[in-house]
């Protein structure tokens, strides 16, 4: 059985830095000063964090409540959510989702959206996985406190509230981007992962509209996107395969280029907070080792050495 070979994933580590909290949690049931509970504490995203403290009440199995003071930043650090990042790193078509149908879907395809994000079509069942894996951008820093805030007006038990809020901040993340993922575009029903549903002949000419897309990202190189009736995954047994658009090296580097090129761009900003991106560190990927910048800087390569691994062939 052939090997695939050559660059298998883009992984990416990121370093970021702002101030104060982007992604909220939202208002926590905690303990507060009389021992009593309270509603009115909102937290931000903290990964590991919970509001139990473990202990349970014998006689009616009541769980205590932390109280909003006990936390620890650095066992339980600021996040901002995988989720909270793609939106914003895809902001500008966050909501053309709600439009797109089975006879629209071209568009989306021919999109940064329908390339890189990924999407699900509900009424059709048309779907495309997302090429690019994100994690969590968390804290390292654990510059958070306590701050109480009070509402103008008549003074009651509703004047007062509280929040987590956080100083400077700086952030560490990683992610990766699958060739295998990126490079086919399933347009079959066959594996149940068709990317949209075409007719008869159609399959060129979505091929091309793709193709004048990834020309747009970058006009000095030469992406090429090509129709066939039957793709099949290297290695399979039966050689079953489905009918896709296969790209070739120069579109795979123009969308993976203009994807970290968003990434290195990135910055969001809220009512009392912010952050940007401040560095990126690239490694294109052709071992085994998934996410090996992770673990080990000194094995990454920086700049491509090989072609782009190639998981399917027209048969």
């Amino acid at each position: 059985m052939e090997k695939v070979t050559g660059i298998k994933s883009v992984d990416f580590k990121v370093k970021a830095v702002g101030h104060g909290v982007v992604n909220w949690n939202g208002p926590t049931t905690l303990t507060g000063d009389s021992g009593k509970t309270v509603d009115n504490h909102t937290l931000p995203k903290l990964r590991g964090y919970t509001n139990l403290t473990g202990k349970i009440k014998d006689e009616t199995g009541y769980k205590y409540k932390k109280e909003a003071t006990d936390i620890d930043f650095k066992k339980t650090p600021l996040y901002i959510s995988q989720n909270c990042i793609r939106h914003h790193l895809f902001k500008e078509q966050s909501f053309d989702l709600h439009f797109a149908g089975e006879k629209n879907l071209e568009k989306v395809l021919a999109s940064i959206t329908g390339l890189i994000r990924g999407y699900v079509v509900p009424s059709s069942q048309c779907k495309r996985t997302s090429p690019l894996l994100i994690e969590d951008f968390v804290d390292q820093l654990g510059n958070g406190n306590f701050e109480q805030f009070g509402q103008a007006g008549e003074r009651d038990n509703s004047s007062f509230f509280s929040k987590t809020t956080f100083g400077d901040t700086e952030y560490l993340s990683y992610g990766s981007i699958s060739i295998e993922q990126l490079q086919f575009i399933s347009l079959d029903k066959k594996f149940d992962r068709a990317s949209m549903i075409i007719k008869e002949g159609q399959g060129e000419e979505v091929a091309t509209t793709v193709q004048n897309f990834i020309k747009q990202l970058n006009p000095s190189l030469n992406p090429v996107a090509t129709f066939h009736s039957n793709y099949v995954r290297k290695g399979t047994i039966f050689e079953e395969g489905e009918c896709g658009i296969l790209l070739n090296d120069d579109a795979i580097k123009a969308i993976i280029e203009h994807t970290l090129a968003r990434i290195a761009d990135l910055s969001i900003r809220q009512a009392k907070g912010y952050m940007y991106v401040d560095e990126i560190t690239i490694d294109y990927n052709d071992s085994h080792k998934m996410m090996r910048i992770k673990r080990d800087e000194s094995d990454i390569v920086t700049e491509p050495q090989s072609q782009f691994a190639q998981y399917f062939y027209a048969k």
